[in-house]
């Protein structure tokens, strides 16, 4: 039998699989059409096959990025979580996730990465925890300004800003889409009858930040709490397909998942700090040089039997 597909994610907390919305699609979607899939959850975008997170990596095709194509790899190994799904009900699909994409995303970017307070105290505070040193220092903010840049490319602004302008208009949408998601979801275990399919995940992978992630400014979060088919359909998912590892050994239900890696074993993880250590150190010696704090001086000195050359290295503390 051939190994699994390996899938790369950003680890998770607060109760998710993950804390970020591409890699909980890419989860969500896998558990739902049980594809067995060896899972690396990490904090370092950098250790993926692609240099970004999610990745898929398989063995015979190479590795993909982004939610759609993943999912579209996953298809081609015959696990399609749409395969029973009517034509009308593909086209709803395709409808709805445009609908999150255009109006939903940004809102949720905004609230995670762009409002001041909840980037502050929430989302960099969890990234320069997780990330290895030295990344922690630099990576979090650039991937804030990666995203500030793309909520300009998707809103068409190239001057977008925080403030309660932007706010009011990405958050006025958001709140239109999450109610249209509760009316078409209604009464219903899930967006088309009592299996998930691909729109389920989407949906989830949106809305599950939202729910459990508690951030100190949190409009988005009070609007989704009162709709409360939708948080019942979070925490389903959440139950059902992500239960925590004491209820899965007390007969939940399995998943063809396989969670860990050898990222986590420990002498792997004594690996890791040991290069963490030598990486910092070889940065603070380039930096050092750079800037000139250590200089290397060759003088010449004359002696009886003529000129030699010694080595003299100078090391000042700014």
């Amino acid at each position: 039998m051939a190994a699994p597909s390996e899938l790369f994610c950003w680890k998770g907390s607060w109760g998710l699989p993950s804390v970020d919305t591409d890699s909980l699609i890419v989860l969500a979607y896998a558990r739902f059409a049980g594809t067995p899939l060896k899972v690396h959850k990490i904090s370092n975008p950098w250790r993926s096959p692609t240099g970004s997170l999610p990745a898929l990596k398989t063995k015979e095709d190479g590795s993909f990025s982004q939610p759609s194509k993943i999912i579209i790899q996953l298809r081609k190994q015959k696990y399609n979580a749409d395969y029973d799904l009517s034509a009308k009900e593909g086209a709803d699909t395709l409808a709805f996730i445009s609908l999150l994409e255009e109006k939903l995303m940004p809102a949720l970017i905004y609230a995670l990465w762009i409002d001041p307070k909840n980037y502050a105290e929430v989302t960099r505070h969890w990234h320069a925890e997780n990330i290895c040193f030295p990344l922690n220092f630099f990576l979090p903010s650039r991937m804030q300004a990666q995203q500030l840049d793309r909520v300009r490319l998707m809103r068409g602004n190239s001057t977008l800003e925080a403030g309660e302008e932007a706010e009011k208009e990405l958050y006025s949408d958001a709140l239109e889409c999450m109610n249209l998601l509760s009316q078409r979801l209604g009464s219903n275990r899930f967006f088309f009858g009592d299996s998930p399919s691909s729109l389920d995940a989407y949906v989830f992978g949106y809305l599950a930040p939202l729910l459990k992630i508690r951030l100190p400014s949190s409009k988005l979060q009070q609007h989704l709490t009162a709709l409360e088919n939708l948080t019942t359909f979070c925490s389903n998912i959440l139950s059902l397909y992500f239960p925590d590892e004491n209820q899965e050994r007390i007969g939940h239900p399995a998943s063809n998942v396989q969670e860990g890696s050898n990222f986590d074993r420990e002498p792997y993880k004594r690996r890791k700090q040991l290069l963490s250590v030598l990486v910092a150190v070889a940065a603070m010696l380039g930096y050092a040089f750079l800037t000139g704090i250590v200089a290397i001086e060759h003088v010449k000195e004359e002696g009886l039997t003529g000129n030699t050359t010694s080595t003299d290295l100078n090391d000042e503390e700014e």
